[in-house]
């Protein structure tokens, strides 16, 4: 099964499945997975894409400065430009492709408001936006007989050559086989695995970014992590369910454990102010209550316009035993979105030459310290095909020659993985660097961190899911700690 591709993708959230769609026949692309296709982060996505269609009623300037003004003006200006400028046209491709935007009574796309945002500017489908993209991008994929597919399929190895990469491939059976290519996009979403508590999904364990900075990749504000705050407060889910910032954009109220609405107390914009300050302000009602029992209170609105609206949270919450027409829906924050990650500048290419990324792994510069809604999708469709584009231009000059395969298969065969340490990773990293940080704790969690860093890339395990997630977890564990350590010591 070993063979040699134009470009591998690794990820097949919205930027991994755009940007293979980038490439025309004659190029060919090898496209994994590590678990189905339809697994990703992006394909949870409920709120929508943020993008100016309508220049009457709405300007790029305002987009771009809602942009600026949720990260704090933190963001690369010129990535938010591109971004801005060039993402509607995205969203129209996509809608070329079939993905089905809700419509309003003259056939133009819908548009709705989310926290953060100046002007109804959010095209959606539903309340599960994100799986109407991925699933017609997933489609289109499977039709371009140039691009192979690898489902279930796990990256152990990526190791870089004169004119390429060569990548080592787990499948699911046991079997493995080795693939090269000369030009590699990351597109293998967020971190979200490294917290007790995520909305992301099972597969975000940041492998994309440990592969990359073991590369020798710049790894930019890693520590630049963003909370949601209202996801649904399962009692044991580690895997949070999100309530869309869409239902707060319909009016939903904020409220503490007496029935109070309280988000006014800490910013004018209340319940629509950015996440962070929204999930800050809770763990502060938090403190002055001694509770953390707070919900979302939409029962106010007409039953049948919530259903039609928000079929899936209507759904995913009947399943908890809550009518969202008629109870209050309890939430509280979690781990939700990466603002860093592998840096990359406006072409999507990173410090390693032919390593591109896009998506939740990359850092474009774009979200600065805290992602306006909805500009994740927008974010991972421009970049990935920015990276697609610029492949293709060199392409046109490189010398890519044959890339020789290893003649041995790798030795994957080693100790079995002591139980225990991706728990104890989540635990100091939620302990530590959740909204409201603690630093003081955070000497002692990276010495920890590190110590199971230190094993695990020593202690002769075998080389299988558990291993290569258990890494990955660790060394983002121990990036971020290192990064906040080093601001804490520059203040």
């Amino acid at each position: 099964m070993n063979k040699e591709y134009d470009v591998l993708i690794v990820g097949t959230g919205a930027a991994g499945l755009y940007g293979a769609l980038q490439f025309p026949e004659n190029v060919s692309v090898l496209l994994i997975s590590k678990r189905e296709l339809s697994l990703s982060n992006s394909s949870l996505a409920q709120g929508g894409v943020a993008a100016v269609l309508d220049t009457i009623n709405d300007d790029y300037r305002l987009h771009i400065q809602d942009t600026l003004t949720a990260g704090k003006n933190k963001n690369n200006l010129a990535a938010v430009e591109v971004l801005v400028k060039e993402g509607p046209s995205d969203v129209l491709k996509i809608k070329e492709l079939g993905v089905d935007f809700d419509l309003d009574d003259k056939g133009d796309m819908q548009k709705t408001l989310e926290a953060g945002h100046s002007r109804h500017r959010i095209v959606h489908h539903k309340d599960s936006t994100g799986k109407a993209i991925t699933d017609t991008l997933i489609e289109a994929v499977k039709k371009r007989p140039n691009i192979d597919i690898y489902e279930n399929t796990l990256l152990y190895k990526l190791e870089k050559t004169d004119c390429g990469f060569i990548a080592g491939l787990l499948f699911d059976d046991g079997s493995s086989c080795t693939a090269a290519a000369h030009y590699c996009i990351m597109a293998s979403g967020g971190i979200g695995r490294v917290y007790q508590y995520t909305t992301n999904s099972a597969i975000a364990t940041g492998d994309g970014i440990t592969f990359a900075h073991m590369l020798g990749a710049r790894i930019r504000h890693l520590s630049w992590i963003q909370f949601h705050p209202t996801a649904f407060a399962a009692e044991n889910d580690r895997e949070r369910f999100l309530i869309s910032e869409a239902v707060r954009g319909e009016g939903a109220y904020l409220l503490n454990c007496e029935g109070k609405r309280f988000a006014h107390k800490y910013d004018d914009r209340g319940e629509l102010a950015p996440r962070d300050v929204v999930s800050n302000a809770i763990m502060l009602e938090s403190r002055a209550t001694n509770s953390e029992k707070f919900y979302l209170d939409i029962t106010y609105k007409d039953a049948e316009f919530l259903k039609e609206r928000f079929p899936m949270i209507y759904h995913k919450c009947l399943e908890e035993n809550i009518d969202i027409t008629k109870d209050r829906i309890p939430v509280f924050p979690c781990q939700h979105y990466l603002m860093g990650g592998i840096d990359v500048d406006l072409s999507a290419r990173t410090t390693v030459d032919r390593l591109y990324a896009a998506g939740e792994c990359s850092h474009t510069g774009v979200h600065g310290a805290n992602r306006l809604a909805s500009n994740s999708l927008l974010e991972a469709l421009v970049f990935s095909r920015r990276a697609a584009a610029d492949i293709l231009g060199r392409m046109e000059t490189d010398e890519n020659k044959a890339i020789e395969l290893p003649a041995q298969k790798d030795e994957l065969s080693g100790k079995q993985l002591p139980h225990g340490y991706r728990t104890e990773i989540r635990r100091l990293m939620q302990d530590c660097h959740f909204v409201i940080k603690k630093p003081e704790a955070v000497p002692e969690n990276l010495r920890k961190a590190k110590e199971i860093l230190s094993d695990l890339n020593e202690g002769g395990y075998e080389i299988n899911r558990d291993f290569i997630e258990a890494r990955s977890l660790a060394t983002v564990a121990v990036i971020v700690l290192e990064e906040v350590m080093s601001e804490n010591d520059s203040e």
